[in-house]
């Protein structure tokens, strides 16, 4: 029996920093301890919310705190996998600043101001363009959902943005839109991730 490929190690990495912010997430919803709407409220709130007079409720930011740790740490961890690979650059590079950012947020949960926003803003931004330059790499079909879920993340994060002055505020809210750019992420995560530990090919 060979080693374990690399290609199989970052799918590993990538598969689970999905499933772990997404079942993370799930769970520090339910177990929060106050009205939590996916209308009003941003994910991060679940950290904590913002100042001034911030709120930090328990078991919920425990919860999320250690999600974000645990599922950036995956992403850096895929990041160094990627590039034992011979994957393009921007791919590794987009990868690893998504990695980065969601230490942030675990590191800087919403009661940091001026900090929180810079990681989340990293983690949002990486994230998409992580689906868009992955899709250079990649054979039909999954070059182009690779790249409709990156351009979908990169699309919500500039109509968030724009805030009140498109309509989807106020169809939404702040959480809605904050959704459309972190799911698409995640099920990009898990795809490429399952991607890379399936394909007799791994993307080049």
């Amino acid at each position: 029996m060979g080693s374990f490929p690399p290609s199989g190690a970052a799918g590993l990495c990538l598969l689970f920093a999905g499933v772990v912010i997404l079942m993370g997430i799930i769970t520090a919803e339910a177990k929060y301890p106050a009205i939590y709407t996916t209308f009003d409220n941003e994910i991060s709130d679940l950290g904590a919310t913002r100042p001034p007079d911030s709120i930090i409720r328990q078991p919920s930011a425990r919860i999320f705190n250690t999600t974000m740790l645990v599922s950036g740490a995956l992403i850096l961890g895929g990041a160094f996998f990627l590039r034992q690979m011979r994957v393009r650059r921007g791919s590794v590079v987009a990868v690893g600043l998504m990695g980065l950012g969601v230490v942030g947020v675990g590191v800087f949960p919403g009661n940091y101001g001026a900090i929180h926003p810079i990681f989340a803003l990293m983690a949002f931004a990486a994230g998409g363009a992580s689906g868009i330059v992955a899709a250079r790499c990649l054979s039909a079909p999954f070059r182009q959902v690779s790249f409709a879920l990156g351009a979908t993340a990169l699309l919500s994060l500039a109509v968030a943005m724009l805030g009140d002055l498109t309509p989807a505020m106020d169809q939404l809210g702040d959480g809605g839109i904050e959704r459309w750019i972190v799911y698409p992420v995640v099920l990009w995560l898990v795809a490429a991730g399952g991607h890379l530990l399936g394909a007799r090919e791994p993307m080049t």
